[in-house]
């Protein structure tokens, strides 16, 4: 269902936007300041993507990174600004974060993170010590809490510390783990989300709510509104600047939007909010068994601490071993999983994220997964015999492991 962007088209669906946005501010525990019915300028909006919310962030703070630049320094052209503009996130954050910068026309420098796989204060403040130096100007930190190949969460507190100091936009990407923040045992990934300027979450994910439906938070709305508020006498109304309920259109990238927010009152209404937080639940517990199923295996090694409904693991013998078992199991069809990398060394992702997912799920996936990889070491046993290179075959992998693990200790 689609309604047009001004509020006086259709100002029922904007109220009740309003209304679910601080109810899911609240179920998530999130600070105050992003709430409508808190005295700040603060408020959420539905976008669609996270890859739209990363862009809307990414261009209010470009633009108001020029306007601010430019009364500092008012010799210097508006394309001169711009040219010297930059951003920064981590090589583990989501691709979106790298189209945001090609669509904002301003680079994003990708920052190493560490051997935890997690960005921190330090990385950055160097990384914009060097730019200053320079002279270039440090706009935005796209930090994430849930990086798409490990789940790792960035060091929020202090990124944040650093985004203080040279008065960059701090965003937070939590498309996946946003979900999280709801469960009491989960607080930590909260940490250092008040002095954030914006983050976002895909409710399309842990959340039970079809696509697509991404909730975005700004800590100051009107730095967004400033930035994108373009008039035209056709969009004008009587009751314009009458309501203190916002014109989303001022928040987004397109003029018209759909009424996102009733399937989210419904999820709510029907599931409740304790529903909600056992579904998340669920999928950590399973895929707590399915860690434990990977550790018991010798022949499996995990690459990454399992991170909420998220495990991360390989075949021990090398790249090589890892990709002829996953491309067994996609011929198979009966599950379906990806690989990542880091520093040269490729791994497998089980996800939990089906709705009615249980433990025999997780069973039937692991039986298929350590049935294929004991079907592809006898292949490989087989033909060795063949072609009497046992031997061979032995140290072709164990030459290949040992590279991978030299260049994997020299990344860090």
């Amino acid at each position: 269902m689609d309604f047009g962007s001004p509020i006086i088209c259709s100002p029922a669906c904007t109220e009740l936007e309003v209304v679910v946005m601080d109810w899911l501010a609240k179920f998530l525990k999130l600070p105050d300041h992003f709430l409508h019915s808190s005295e700040g300028p603060g408020g959420g909006v539905i976008q669609g993507s996270a890859s739209e919310a990363v862009l809307v962030a990414v261009l209010a703070a470009r633009e108001q990174a020029v306007v601010s630049y430019r009364e500092s320094h008012p010799e210097l052209s508006e394309s001169e600004v711009r040219g010297r503009l930059v951003a920064y996130s981590s090589d583990q954050s989501n691709s979106c974060i790298e189209k945001a910068g090609v669509l904002a026309a301003m680079p994003i420098r990708l920052l190493p993170a560490g051997e935890d796989f997690v960005l921190r204060g330090e990385t950055l403040r160097q990384a914009i010590e060097e730019d200053v130096a320079a002279g270039r100007i440090p706009v935005i930190c796209i930090a994430t809490l849930g990086t798409t190949g490990t789940c790792a969460y960035d060091d929020i507190e202090t990124l944040s510390a650093v985004c203080e100091e040279y008065k960059v936009w701090l965003h937070v990407d939590a498309a996946y783990a946003g979900g999280a923040f709801a469960l009491d045992e989960c607080a930590d990934l909260r940490k250092g989300l008040d002095r954030v300027d914006s983050l976002n979450f895909n409710l399309h994910k842990f959340m039970l709510v079809n696509f697509d439906c991404s909730a975005m938070w700004l800590r100051d709305a009107n730095k967004v509104v400033d930035s994108f508020n373009v008039d035209r006498i056709y969009l004008k109304h009587k009751h314009e600047g009458q309501s203190q309920i916002p014109d989303f259109r001022h928040w987004q990238i397109p003029l018209g939007r759909r009424f996102r927010a009733l399937k989210v009152w419904i999820t709510f209404r029907t599931l409740g909010a304790e529903g909600l937080r056992n579904h998340v639940r669920k999928h950590i517990e399973l895929a707590k068994q399915f860690e434990q199923l990977v550790i018991k295996d010798s022949r499996f090694e995990l690459v990454a601490p399992r991170a909420l409904g998220l495990v991360c693991f390989r075949p021990k013998g090398g790249n090589e071993v890892t990709t002829q078992l996953l491309q067994r199991l996609m011929d198979r069809k009966k599950i379906y999983m990806v690989k990542a990398e880091h520093a040269g060394r490729q791994f497998l992702r089980f996800v939990v994220c089906g709705m009615d997912a249980k433990a025999s799920d997780i069973d039937f996936a692991w039986t298929e997964i350590e049935s294929q990889l004991t079907g592809l070491q006898e292949e490989q046993s087989l033909l060795a015999r063949k072609t009497g290179n046992v031997a061979d075959l032995t140290q072709h992998f164990q030459v290949q492991l040992s590279t991978e693990n030299a260049s994997h200790e020299k990344s860090q």
